[in-house]
């Protein structure tokens, strides 16, 4: 779990963390480009190669350095499990080539990790101990919800990042949080994942994606309206309201996982969720739906879902997506047409008729129940 902190430092302590942040970054860039230059990304090696010239020439400490080479190795595992996935396409590709031809770069705010020995806490006090290129900062407080204070006093472990955002600080903290055993599940809950319905269970219950998506477009026409005019007071404006789609999608999507969760531990079962894996890349959307499409946050739903279920040790699973819409939930028939438009499916072989967002739940959840049964997903060795 991670614990997102505000913190409150002064006019003073606000420019030397800036000033930390700028030169840990330019010390990335320049680790980075040594990285690429050598092929050489595992830490060990690199290290040995600029920990000498990075700490004296960029002014920081022993343990900035070797935070500093850690985020680059990193960024490149990163990067390499991306191209793997085909996240950022086949190769050959314009955007692929353009990943791989260059060292990866970092922008002068971007956060940076901290370890124990640059940073320490003091729950009680609600304040840190953080260490900067201008000495160390102490008693720089902070604040946050009780429940996350009670988090960070039990379970903080590991490193915290230093994020600047919006003009605002805050610490984002690394948290080991004791998960109860795995259950053995008595059904599946399958969900179908979508644009115009964001989640669909097999239950019947659709979660639409209305509210949302007319939301983005108001956001959509709002930032090219103000973009095209280019006044200060536009420029203003557009600052003023970036990321509030991002924070509207979290906030459903928070909401949405955790009716699915709490459906799924009322009940004593699992949940079976589709593997969308570089569907952005698979799917050709036409010109004005690929807004739409890129903005789908079904990763992070996903994710949300992982964690609030691992939390109360409910089993989540991901099965194939393939053919979910087209194959029938009652005899199984799998047929183009049995889709007839996006909210409709009647099978052609049996006659069934229902939601089509449904019908694909339950295709998942039967393809979950059997992957479960043959051993293909991961069971828990401590389920009852």
């Amino acid at each position: 779990m991670t614990v997102r902190v505000k913190l409150e430092p002064s006019p003073e302590q606000g420019d030397a963390l800036a000033a930390t942040l700028r030169a840990c970054n330019r010390a990335a860039n320049h680790i980075s480009q040594v990285a690429f230059a050598k092929g050489e990304v595992r830490r060990n090696g690199l290290q040995s190669l600029v920990y000498r010239h990075v700490k004296d020439e960029f002014d920081l400490g022993a343990q900035a350095t070797v935070r500093s080479v850690k985020k680059v190795c990193d960024a490149y595992a990163t990067l390499k499990a991306n191209l793997r996935a085909g996240n950022l396409g086949p190769k050959g590709s314009k955007r692929r080539n353009k990943a791989e031809s260059k060292p990866i770069g970092f922008r002068e705010d971007a956060a940076q990790p901290f370890d124990d020995r640059m940073l320490s806490w003091n729950a009680d006090n609600k304040t840190v101990s953080i260490w900067t290129t201008a000495g160390r900062l102490k008693g720089v407080g902070f604040r946050c919800a009780p429940d996350a204070l009670a988090m960070l006093a039990g379970y903080r472990q590991g490193e915290s990042d230093l994020v600047f955002r919006d003009g605002e600080w805050y610490l984002f903290a690394t948290c080991e949080i004791p998960a109860p055993p795995v259950t053995e599940p008595a059904d599946w809950l399958g969900v179908d994942l979508g644009i115009v319905n964001i989640a669909t269970t097999s239950d019947g219950r659709v979660m639409a994606g209305r509210g949302l998506n007319r939301h983005r477009a108001r956001m959509a026409a709002l930032r090219a309206k103000l973009q095209k005019k280019g006044t200060k007071s536009a420029k203003r404006v557009l600052k003023r309201i970036r990321r509030k789609e991002s924070r509207r999608a979290t906030e459903t999507n928070h909401i949405i996982s955790k009716t699915i969760v709490t459906a799924a531990e009322r009940t004593s079962r699992g949940i079976a969720l589709e593997d969308l894996t570089g569907i952005r890349e698979r799917v050709k959307a036409r010109k004005d739906q690929r807004y739409r499409l890129h903005s789908w946050a079904f990763a992070q739903l996903g994710a949300f879902v992982e964690y609030k279920a691992q939390r109360v040790g409910v089993p989540v699973v991901h099965v194939n997506a393939a053919y979910t819409s087209r194959q029938c939930s009652a005899c199984r028939h799998t047929n183009k047409q049995n889709r007839v438009d996006q909210a409709t499916f009647a099978c052609r072989a049996c006659g069934m008729t229902t939601h089509a967002d449904v019908n694909g739940s339950r295709n998942i959840r039967h393809r979950a129940a059997d992957a479960w049964k043959r051993g293909a997903v991961n069971a828990p060795t401590s389920a009852p």
